[in-house]
């Protein structure tokens, strides 16, 4: 497990680190090499069985789900990714509980002191029920729980698990996602030069601040509906030296003018999203993108996009990681949410981008030229190899 890179990281025992190294290796052999066992039995044996069956092969990744459910090594294999999914949040809970009055103390002290960007809060705003009653990804209290007045408690507990979760997958900063595709970006279109980014469902804002980075004259700002996340993300980003400007807002219903933004991103944020109110979201887009901005969202690949396996294998969490709406959002068509959101069908971009922590910068200079396959075992999978799906469009 990698160190986070700021001062707001958790001090940690040496057992906590060891139990924290532990359960990250514990993930990514579960996600490499137990993943790559299961791929195999369904290969020789599984699919074969299948075929003599029924006479034909599967259709979609609900056919390879029943087909798969009953044997041992999926049984396994899920048993003990769930458990390490647990695992993860349990092993970040000791030294939180004994620094969450240091933490707090330390976000504040940021907030009065460097007065980097801005954090607005909506006094009595509602959090939807969406996220409220739900711990996604089994995280205890969800991004929205709060704990004491100013609390900073949900985002640290955020910050922490996914740097255990991620096995050093997203970089020191948990930003290679951001990284890479901002980075990716300014490559592809050099003439590019966005003033105005948003960020939607930024949770702590450690994809957000890439986009600072990579455009340093931009305005940059992050919404969420979670208070305490944002508290955290705003003073984790003055702790960065990144001035970004932080709203409590809902991506359905935005508190921004008609062409506001240059480039409206997101990133792991629509499949959290319930299906009735994703096209609210991408008619909010389109509303505040200027024209010739460009909309993109860092998501998992669509099931209409991949072999009937690798659907499957991606839509796992919706059934046992307690995330609903994971598999609804991936049954949908991109393409599809964007022209009856009111983008032109030729204006449709998506894009393979190569991690940036795990093959290097030069990498996208060969990327930028040519289109990478979507359906791979490797795009979008929390995997050795990681490349990031997205998609969006042109205004």
């Amino acid at each position: 497990m990698l160190e986070l890179k700021h001062d707001l990281k958790l001090a940690k025992t040496r057992d906590e680190k060891a139990r924290m190294n532990f359960v990250s290796g514990l993930r990514s052999y579960v996600l490499n090499d137990m993943a790559n066992g299961m791929r195999t039995v369904w290969d020789a044996q599984l699919e074969p069985d299948f075929r003599r069956a029924r006479r034909r092969g599967p259709k979609d990744g609900a056919d390879v789900h029943r087909a798969i459910k009953p044997n041992e090594y999926f049984k396994f294999y899920s048993s003990l990714r769930v458990t390490a999914q647990d695992l993860v949040w349990q092993s970040v809970f000791p030294p939180l509980d004994r620094q969450r009055d240091e933490l707090k103390r330390k976000a504040g002290e940021l907030q009065r002191r460097t007065r980097l960007g801005s954090l607005t809060l909506q006094p009595g705003f509602e959090v939807p029920r969406t996220v409220s009653a739900i711990d996604v990804h089994m995280m205890a209290g969800n991004y929205d729980g709060e704990y004491d007045t100013d609390d900073v408690t949900a985002g640290a507990l955020y910050d922490n698990g996914l740097a255990v979760f991620s096995f050093g997958l997203m970089g020191q900063n948990l930003d290679d996602i951001g990284q890479s595709i901002a980075g990716f970006i300014r490559r592809k279109y050099p003439d590019f030069r966005p003033r105005q980014i948003l960020d939607l469902g930024c949770t702590i804002g450690h994809n957000t601040g890439a986009w600072k980075d990579h455009y340093p004259q931009a305005e940059v700002h992050g919404i969420d509906v979670a208070a305490p996340c944002l508290r955290y993300g705003h003073a984790r980003a003055q702790a960065q030296g990144r001035a970004v400007h932080f709203h409590q807002m809902n991506a359905e219903k935005l508190d921004f003018p008609d062409a506001s933004f240059d480039v409206v991103f997101s990133s792991m944020f629509l499949h959290e999203v319930p299906r009735k109110g994703i096209e609210k979201v991408f008619a909010e887009v389109h509303r505040v993108l200027k024209p010739g901005g460009l909309m993109l969202h860092m998501e998992l690949p669509p099931n209409s996009q991949l072999s009937p396996y690798d659907a499957f294998y991606l839509d796992w969490d919706s059934f046992y990681n307690n995330e609903p709406f994971y598999k609804p959002f991936r049954d949908l068509k991109p393409e599809v949410l964007c022209r009856r959101a009111g983008f032109k069908p030729q204006n449709y971009v998506q894009f393979v981008i190569p991690s940036i922590g795990w093959y290097g910068e030069g990498v996208w200079s060969e990327a930028v030229n040519r289109q990478d396959e979507v359906d791979s075992d490797k795009t979008g999978r929390l995997t050795d190899g990681v490349r990031w799906y997205c998609f969006g469009a042109w205004k």
